[in-house]
């Protein structure tokens, strides 16, 4: 497509029930439409007034996902990254929060000129502004926006009316897909399409009308209720898409393409169908995932273990390394506030690796340095990841070192030895929210590591989401000891990674790598961690 064209805009809207997966439908249609050559990108519209979910639990929305240029994001911006193999930025995650703080901001600058500011137009205003950024960029083709929440919530009105201006604006760029929800009743043995008819009835009562809409199923949609569907929600017969539920989110692009989701969008669009979408890669993922020829058991130790969400992006980067070495990663999710001395040896029993996972706070500390302790005694191979990695320099200090009450001053402000350390420029913060050091950061390799031979390369870049670091003044000992520091950041020696020495596979790392993985190229660190699990 030549760039004259203007960017098309895709909004997804949810009905029914939350978790329906709009966001798994948006990634898997940007890649529908990627791999027919279209340049496409995703955004999403969380309808909270936080600024950002930096702040938030993950029990209260999973995990959250950090951007390269350092944005706190939802953790669907993972699952587009993953998807489309493209970064995403501060521009493609916006909150109710977002816009009324730049509302507010330009009225108390006086940019209103003594108007009365309201949410129409001012707040929608500043959505569809939003809305806008990436698409005015000339890059995309597409710009494919998720809406948070479900249709008939108070929070997301401004949302729904925004776009809906949008359209009446620019008929020919706008579609609005609808995902929603035909449950099956099991007492009269009948899908049931009622829901799916109030939800679509309660957005036009917003003004929208969907073109298209995406119904999720535990069953196959016969002809008759795809009939009745269309008919009774206005729109195309072609245009009910069966959603069926898929053994991984994986194989959603697959299925939306049986459904000729990608061709029904771009003939609404007037755009052109291009080739055949090319998903070889996409395949040859699916069929190692699903065609393993050996298996290993890897314990993941955190304190969120209950919502899996809270650890989205390290399942993820475990399923697509697992892919990449022909090999199923089974996880056993271990809660580190119930390992005990005296429990680990059962608790971990038989695993072929450990990963300590990041977290914030003082739940669950002592269980993760126990796990640390069993996984570096016991020779399995090891990986932390931020506090995972502080956790394995805390163990290593009090065990191997001999430094008596060792601890990180997140935890323990009056420690003797405090070998984790506030940052320095972290020091005179007060505000919580996206204050702490956030997204992309380069580090060196030392030549002769694990790190340097699974990334293959000297200087890397990761992503990082933390305030404490490990204490420079305690280096040497370390080192003298058998803990090298093998990766550090060029510009202000921070110590990015620890590894042992005398040890198959042991790595603590300061950042995130797992936000880095995607299905074409799943993490070197994770890929050598399954390799070193399967060796053992």
């Amino acid at each position: 497509m030549s760039k004259s064209t203007p960017t098309k805009y895709i909004f997804v809207t949810g009905g029914v029930a939350s978790s329906l997966g709009k966001g798994i439908i948006s990634a898997s249609l940007a890649k529908l439409l990627q791999a027919r050559g279209y340049s496409v990108t995703i955004q999403k519209l969380d309808p909270y007034l936080n600024i950002d979910p930096g702040t938030l639990n993950p029990y209260e929305h999973g995990e959250c996902y950090v951007t390269e240029d350092g944005a706190e994001t939802d953790l669907d911006l993972g699952h587009y990254e993953r998807f489309l193999n493209i970064e995403t930025s501060q521009a493609n995650n916006v909150t109710t929060g977002r816009i009324y703080q730049s509302v507010i901001s330009k009225e108390r600058k006086g940019e209103y000129l003594g108007k009365t500011v309201q949410v129409i137009p001012h707040i929608t205003n500043e959505i569809k502004d939003h809305i806008q950024i990436l698409g005015n960029t000339g890059e995309y083709d597409f710009v494919i926006t998720e809406i948070g929440g479900t249709v008939g919530d108070i929070e997301s009105l401004p949302f729904i009316e925004a776009i809906r201006q949008l359209k009446w604006e620019n008929h020919e760029a706008v579609l609005f897909i609808h995902l929603t929800l035909i449950p099956y009743l099991a007492a009269s043995g009948e899908l049931k399409t009622k829901p799916t008819q109030h939800s679509v009835k309660t957005l036009l009562e917003y003004g929208v009308q969907p073109d298209i809409l995406v119904c999720r199923t535990e069953h196959p949609l016969n002809k008759e209720i795809r009939t009745k569907v269309a008919r009774f929600c206005n729109v195309e017969l072609e245009a009910v898409i069966e959603s069926i539920d898929a053994k991984t989110i994986y194989e959603v692009p697959l299925l939306m393409q049986q459904e000729k989701l990608d061709e029904v969008v771009l003939k609404h669009l007037k755009m052109p169908l291009n080739s055949t979408a090319d998903l070889t890669k996409w395949n040859e993922f699916l069929y190692n995932f699903k065609n393993p020829i050996q298996e290993v058991e890897i314990g993941l130790v955190g304190k969120y273990v209950e919502l899996k969400d809270s650890y989205k992006s390290i399942t993820e980067a475990f399923i697509h390394a697992g892919a990449f070495n022909k090999c199923k990663v089974k996880l056993r999710w271990i809660s580190s506030d119930k390992l005990t001395e005296e429990n680990i040896s059962q608790e971990l029993k038989g695993l072929d690796g450990v990963l300590v996972a990041p977290g914030f706070g003082t739940r669950g500390i002592e269980g993760k340095i126990e796990a640390v302790r069993f996984a570096r005694e016991n020779k399995i191979p090891f990986l932390g990841i931020c506090l995972g990695m502080q956790c394995a320099v805390i163990e290593y200090a009090r065990n191997v070192l001999g430094l008596e009450g060792a601890h990180t001053v997140e935890i323990k402000a009056s420690t003797k030895h405090p070998v984790i350390d506030i940052m320095q420029d972290q020091k005179n913060i007060e505000n919580m929210g996206g204050t702490m050091r956030l997204g992309a950061y380069p580090c060196q390799l030392k030549e002769d590591s694990t790190a340097f031979k699974v990334y293959g390369k000297e200087n890397i870049q990761e992503r990082h989401r933390h305030r404490y670091e490990f204490n420079d003044a305690y280096l040497s000992q370390f080192e003298k000891n058998g803990m090298i520091a093998t990766g550090v950041n060029p510009g202000n020696n921070l110590v990015e990674i620890v590894e042992v020495k005398n040890h198959p596979w042991f790595v603590g790392v300061q950042f995130h790598p797992e936000y880095k993985s995607t299905v074409v190229n799943p993490h070197p660190l994770f890929v050598g961690f399954v390799q070193a699990a399967v060796k053992r």
